[in-house]
């Protein structure tokens, strides 16, 4: 089993609770953008399934679900493209998040920017675009340290 390396949280207070915050900023925009909770989810998932995030891939499934989102559509998000499970929103919003996750190749392609635009006010993207790189920088500190799921920890104590 894979051991933690550290706590950031515990380390580092003040920039821990100023993620947080950060985190409840972008919760709060997304809200009052009218972002349907089910998207939010789907897109933090999927994000944490190209970073290989243990810890936020349990924390959002476990989200998602409560949320009401069907197994079916978490089960096969890895494939959304070639499945028809998916509102034009969200597959607009999973190919931005998808892009922003992995900025290092090419960038956000024009079409992907311009159907983002299509589907979605300058306010709605505007949030989902903070929403994807908040993801991205919880998935690089969970991966990094190591951050293993509460459900695992829990596991390995028994």
């Amino acid at each position: 089993m894979t051991q933690q390396r550290m706590s950031p949280a515990e380390l580092t207070p003040r920039t821990y609770r100023a993620m947080r915050s950060l985190e409840q900023s972008v919760a709060e925009e997304l809200r009052d953008a009218g972002v349907e909770t089910e998207l939010q989810e789907l897109l933090k998932i999927r994000a944490s399934q190209l970073n290989g995030c243990g810890f936020c891939l349990d924390m959002h499934i476990t989200d998602a679900r409560a949320a009401g989102v069907d197994n079916r559509r978490i089960d096969v998000l890895p494939a959304w493209r070639e499945v028809d499970l998916y509102s034009d929103r969200e597959r607009a919003a999973l190919a931005l998040a998808e892009e922003v996750t992995l900025i290092h190749r090419e960038g956000v392609s024009e079409e992907v920017w311009a159907e983002a635009e299509k589907r979605f006010s300058s306010v709605e993207l505007a949030a989902l675009l903070w929403a994807a790189t908040t993801i991205n920088a919880w998935n690089r500190l969970a991966v990094t340290t190591r951050s293993q799921p509460a459900s695992a920890a829990r596991d390995s104590a028994e």
